[in-house]
């Protein structure tokens, strides 16, 4: 919703003068009964208030041969999330629409964006370029072209969007960076991987791509590879927080536990706020047989994150291990009570 009212106010501010004075009673250029424009005028405030179902039930009691009325309710439609609907309803109207007019603009993004959450990519991805020819350098336009075009496997077209989301030449080993971290976001490994392997041939001191590079080697289980992947973005950047917290993790896993332990502590001082590396430390040391030292870890890890699932079950594991039956159930009841909330 807050991506289809940026893309409208975008679009308003790119109308022709003649389209962006129209009165509320003119619509492509024609006079209509001035009587429907309150009606939807109060059905527009209704969807952009966030309650597109009252705004459905006010708009079927208007004269549905009016293209404002079909438009509304296409856009109204997809704010409900009935976006099938949504689609039907503006497939249909767009082609009557007058070409450059705010009306087929507005018809063509909220298709597009339809389109799109639906899964259908291919088909959203012309409505999308057509919003984006509007408004070419509007983030959120480029952004979601670029995830359109990641789910189409088109890695050089993804790669062109988000070069212009985030400010940097298309061409460049920072828009190979930024596209494979969005590839990776949608389980495009393989395709991320493509695009940082290129990345570090053209230059090997790459900022972050090796530590994605040791993110799809931890994902796969490659240990080996995610160990040394880790090593080289430290090598390249000491501060780089996550990847010596990546580093611990891949350690952690081989069952290096003080190695793993210098990599996790190292991580902290770079970011105390982080509650993963306090998680991982909790496991290494419940392994080491130190139970206060894991405990304090894992209480630390609750009080930056009280939602975080696992350092609550870890905590009930290890007070269960302690022999302090009450406190291990209290944690264990909060486990389950966060695990039942993430399946909803």
């Amino acid at each position: 919703m807050r991506l289809l009212a940026i893309l409208c106010a975008a679009l308003a501010m790119g109308a022709s003068p003649t389209r962006a004075g129209q009165t509320p009673d003119t619509v492509q250029g024609k006079a209509v009964p001035g009587s429907l424009a309150p009606a939807l005028a109060a059905a527009r405030a209704l969807v952009d208030g966030g309650r597109p179902a009252e705004a459905l039930d006010r708009l079927t009691a208007l004269d549905q041969a009016d293209p404002r009325v079909r438009l509304l309710t296409g856009v109204a439609l997809y704010h409900a999330d009935r976006r099938r609907e949504a689609i039907d309803v503006l497939e249909r109207l767009r082609p009557g629409l007058p070409d450059d007019s705010i009306e087929r603009r507005e018809a063509e993004q909220v298709l597009g964006l339809s389109l799109y959450l639906e899964g259908r990519f291919a088909e959203a991805i012309p409505w999308l370029e057509r919003t984006r020819a509007a408004v070419p350098d509007n983030l959120e336009v480029n952004f979601t072209l670029g995830q359109a075009y990641i789910q189409t496997r088109d890695a050089a077209a993804a790669r062109a969007a988000l070069a212009k989301t985030f400010g940097v030449p298309p061409d460049s080993t920072a828009a190979n960076v930024v596209t494979a971290q969005l590839m990776i976001r949608l389980q495009m490994e393989s395709l991320a991987e493509a695009e940082l392997t290129s990345a570090l041939a053209r230059d090997p001191r790459t900022p972050r791509a090796n530590y994605l590079l040791g993110q799809i080697a931890l994902f796969r289980g490659q240990l080996d590879a995610a160990v040394e992947r880790s090593k080289s973005e430290l090598a390249l950047n000491p501060s780089d927080a996550m990847a010596a917290y990546q580093l611990g993790d891949a350690l952690l896993r081989q069952n290096r536990g003080d190695e793993a332990i210098a990599a996790l502590q190292r991580s902290l001082w770079l970011n105390p706020f982080y509650s993963g590396p306090y998680i991982l430390l909790g496991r290494a040391y419940m392994k080491k047989d130190q139970p206060a030292t894991a405990e304090g870890m894992l209480r630390q890890a609750i009080e930056y994150d009280p939602n975080n699932r696992a350092a609550h079950y870890l905590l009930a594991q290890l007070l269960q291990q302690l022999g302090r039956a009450e406190e291990a159930k209290e944690q264990f009841a909060i486990a389950e009570k966060l695990s039942t909330r993430g399946d909803e």
